[in-house]
């Protein structure tokens, strides 16, 4: 009775919570997902006239509001209910000590859970906006607000005043004379998607007129530059054994030629050879000057704070799989509902009522089962307006293609539990077909239910990885796994970055089918009985 007193209580807290947050701006993690979804995906809002005392950003978030109100419903029908117990069925338990009986599958579980619960820290964990920021003795928490917080209000000058603030390079002023007290930062600082960083450089050594490699143990052999205070590239040379290509030990340098040019209003004027070119210039370094190792993108791994690297495009690597990761929640937990709905109804009705109605279904089932699933990806991506594309059409083709096997599945079962003793004990006490449905026949099929939902969840995130490593699946401003893999394919070069986005989708996959298979094992009637 605590535990559900807890629960019901918990409920009722995030959406009071969740909602609050959506009117004064707020932004909560996971909380706050049905909000951020409803403005990703258009279709989930509707103009502010519907309702303007919810609406939010000219807009009225309408999925974000009915979350909201199915977790207090949730929350209050568990509160009212509190003095029943929270002891699972006879059944249910059984099934349940099974599944912890195996445990491959219930470890799998509880990493899956763990890995979920991560995703759910949201801002808190991955993100280039910063946590807290105290300057001039006033708060600020620019990762728990809609609002954009310019560069103007900590001090920055010039177009950086305008622009959204760059809270790493703030984190570099902290505690400096006009910069901030302090800044506190995400643990990965860097946003899924819409990120790119600059190049990760790192500082070489220089004894003598020798370049040496950072940890000044061996001689520095490829190219470096030479940088601005700032950081930007001055001076580029390639070395090979801690001096400039072509020179040697004790290299006289009047007796070298270098190319060197001269130019007039852009024209070139005259072309010579010199020794006061470049490597003139490199003899002139002394220790204080920024000779660094500049990694282009896609950078390697542990280089510029970057624990997989980065990209092509300059994202960091485990910013992009955390947001990957994100995306497939998101998409599993919209696509999921949508697909059961439809099958189970469907399923249920066509089983119980047979006769035209069922002939009628199947006819449609096995004409949508033969449209070319991908061939109506590539219309739809060449015909859809640019604005209408997202993980709302992506997810409506997925369950339009996705309900059937289920559907089939479920009528098999229902035609089978309607010749049972209790139904028709149910007929002769005057219950209806619905009653039937709903009250008798659907909790027997928890069983197929929870056997089908770990493998329409790999599914769904196959699909999804399949459909962007192709390019005709999310828009760019989506983090994707498959896009990743696209990525790191085409740049064999760098194998972290394919490696990382294999990595992610074996392992999600493997512990998602692990959890199926265990599940599968408990439930089946034909390995278990109830008097076990």
């Amino acid at each position: 009775m605590k535990k559900k007193n807890t629960l019901a209580i918990l409920l009722i807290l995030f959406a009071v919570a969740g909602s609050m947050a959506e009117l004064l701006g707020w932004l909560l993690p996971t909380i706050s997902w049905p909000f951020t979804v409803s403005r990703d995906m258009r279709v989930l809002s509707l103009p502010a006239e519907v309702a303007p005392w919810l609406a939010v950003d000219d807009r009225f978030h309408w999925f974000g509001w009915l979350c909201m109100l199915v977790m207090a419903v949730v929350g209050v029908y568990f509160l009212l209910r509190s003095r029943d117990s929270l002891r699972l069925p006879p059944m249910i338990a059984k099934r349940w000590q099974r599944f912890r009986s195996l445990k491959r599958g219930y470890w799998s579980l509880l990493i899956l859970c763990g890995i979920v619960g991560l995703a759910a820290m949201d801002q808190c964990l991955v993100g280039k906006r910063a946590l807290v920021v105290s300057y001039e003795g006033r708060w600020y928490f620019p990762a728990f607000t809609r609002n954009v917080i310019p560069g103007a209000t900590f001090g920055q000058i010039g177009n950086a005043a305008h622009a959204e603030t760059d809270y790493r390079k703030l984190k570099t002023m902290e505690g400096t004379p006009g910069g901030p007290d302090f800044v506190i930062l995400p643990p990965i600082p860097y946003a899924p998607t819409g990120d790119a960083v600059p190049f990760p450089t790192e500082a070489l050594q220089l004894k003598g007129k020798t370049v040496m490699e950072s940890t000044g143990q061996f001689l520095y052999n490829g190219q470096a530059s030479r940088l601005y205070a700032d950081g930007k590239t001055h001076l580029r040379i390639r070395y090979r054994r801690g001096l400039p290509d072509g020179m040697v030990q004790g290299w006289d340098p009047d007796g070298k030629e270098v190319y060197s040019a001269r130019y007039n209003e852009g024209k070139l004027t005259e072309e010579y050879y010199t020794g006061k070119g470049k490597v003139a210039e490199f003899l002139a370094l002394t220790p204080a000057d920024k000779i660094s190792r500049v990694y282009y993108h896609p950078a390697p791994p542990l280089t510029g704070g970057h624990i997989l690297g980065t990209n092509s495009q300059g994202a960091d690597i485990m910013a992009y799989l955390y947001g990957g990761l994100q995306v497939n929640i998101k998409a599993a937990l919209i696509y999921i509902p949508i697909v059961y709905s439809i099958g189970l109804t469907l399923g249920m009705f066509m089983g119980y009522f047979g006769g035209k109605a069922d002939l009628l279904t199947q006819r449609i089932i096995e004409v949508v089962s033969q449209l070319p699933f991908l061939f109506v990806v590539m219309i739809l991506a060449d015909f859809v307006p640019l604005q209408m594309r997202g993980m709302f059409l992506i997810l409506v083709l997925l369950a339009l293609f996705g309900w059937m096997h289920i559907t089939y599945l479920v009528r098999t079962a229902t035609m089978k539990e309607k010749t049972r003793e209790y139904v028709d004990a149910a007929r002769v006490m005057g219950a209806g077909p619905l009653h039937i449905l709903a009250r008798h026949i659907f909790p027997n099929l928890t069983g197929i239910i929870v056997t089908l939902l770990p493998f329409s969840i790999a599914a769904v995130v196959l699909s999804l990885a399949s459909l962007d490593y192709m390019g005709f699946g999310l828009p760019d401003t989506y983090a994707s796994w498959g896009r990743l893999l696209n990525d790191g394919l085409s740049k064999l070069s760098s194998p972290w970055v394919v490696s990382s986005a294999f990595c992610a989708l074996v392992i999600t996959l493997m512990l998602v089918t692990f959890i199926g298979e265990a599940v599968r094992e408990a439930v089946d009637p034909r390995r278990h009985t109830y008097y076990e």
